[in-house]
């Protein structure tokens, strides 16, 4: 066993500039491209946005497959992945008992929940989207993290070196398929010897 060293709270720490998405910029903005919306005050604009998004990350925690964002942006879904090799301490514990304990993620057999972004399976390409990513917001994280050990079995298994996209190709020929193995049988007449 390996002796805890905790860390010290009160040192210095480095936080990165956080961009807001919601700023007057952006609301002057959506006006200028949508004049018809003019009577829309700034804090119902957030709260409309906050309220879409809520139902986004909702529907996703819900829904095996993910969702498609709007406007083609890409795919968001939940997978599970097997838990780091490395270390993965559990802190709060190894404060109480002043050693190094390990996360074994017991509940999820050893599994862990990770939210997947990804946009190389999109109708329309657009420009750059290899640089754009995703970052959940800390309600849709802790959710996660809340329903992921009693739900984790429906969410997909994503192995560590398989490509995201490749998953979206193989479900879409198997889901392409299954559409033409179900109309073939309603066309199917076994007396029809032609």
């Amino acid at each position: 066993m390996k002796v805890y060293k905790q860390p010290d709270l009160n040192a210095p720490r480095y936080r990165p500039k956080k961009l807001n998405i919601l700023s007057q910029d952006t609301y002057r903005n959506f006006l200028q491209k949508n004049p018809k919306y003019r009577s829309l005050t700034y804090q119902e604009y957030k709260e409309i946005v906050i309220a879409i998004n809520g139902k986004l990350w909702e529907t996703v925690i819900d829904n095996r497959d993910g969702v498609e964002l709007p406007e083609h942006l890409g795919y968001l879904f939940i997978g599970t992945c097997k838990r780091k090799v490395t270390d993965n301490t559990d802190y709060q514990k190894s404060a109480i008992y002043g050693v190094k304990v390990q996360r074994q993620n017991w509940e999820s057999d050893q599994f862990v929940a990770k939210i997947f972004y990804t946009n190389f399976e999109v109708k329309y390409r657009f420009k750059f989207h290899h640089m754009w990513g995703f970052t959940g917001v800390r309600d849709f994280k802790r959710t996660v993290a809340k329903t992921y050990p009693i739900e984790w079995k429906k969410y997909p298994v994503v192995d560590n070196f398989q490509q995201v996209s490749r998953m979206f190709r193989i479900s879409n020929r198997k889901d392409l398929q299954d559409k033409k193995t179900a109309e073939d049988l309603i066309n199917y007449d076994e007396f029809d010897l032609d």
